[in-house]
């Protein structure tokens, strides 16, 4: 059976659109997609550093759209693992785990890896955000589309805009 890995941030929780209610909070402005496309989060929202150690962050962000249902598809035909950089953030990893259980219950705590980096991972197929991690893997990758990877070359990886997207081709 083949091994698939997805990202959690940016992959399952929609961490920008987080970054942008909490923006929104404190500025009360709501800034448009187009106008931070290809520029990372750190950079366009001011208080971004400070938002991502505030209890709930990773908690209470969104699911994106499809996710769930295709993810469990993909879930019986494949063997999935949910791989999260969590270790920077210490009081994510609670937060993230408790996320996963409510929105994905058919993932068990076995198929969850919270890691630094995901450089040691292994698998047949890499689902992520972030050329950090997609870059490194091996085998074949899917690079998920945000604002903060818009605009630039998907190189090797193969650009997916959605999980509907991403049914499509594993289904």
């Amino acid at each position: 059976m083949q091994r698939i890995v997805v990202d959690m941030d940016g992959v399952l929780a929609d961490v920008a659109e987080q970054f942008f209610r909490y923006d929104e909070r404190d500025f009360g402005i709501r800034k448009e997609r187009e106008a931070i496309a290809g520029k990372p989060e750190l950079e366009v929202f001011k208080h971004a550093a400070r938002h991502v150690l505030e209890p709930g962050f990773f908690r209470t962000a969104p699911v994106i759209k499809d996710s769930q249902a295709v993810l469990e598809a993909i879930h019986q035909r494949y063997e999935v693992f949910i791989v999260s950089a969590a270790t920077e953030f210490p009081q994510s990893l609670s937060e993230k785990q408790t996320w996963l259980n409510e929105h994905f219950p058919y993932i068990s705590w076995k198929q969850m890896v919270f890691c630094g980096l995901k450089t040691i991972i292994e698998a047949d197929l890499m689902i992520d955000d972030h050329f950090k991690n997609l870059d490194h893997f091996k085998n074949s990758t899917f690079l998920f589309t945000q604002p903060h990877n818009l605009h630039q070359d998907a190189g090797r990886h193969k650009r997916v805009d959605s999980w509907s997207e991403i049914g499509k081709i594993l289904l």
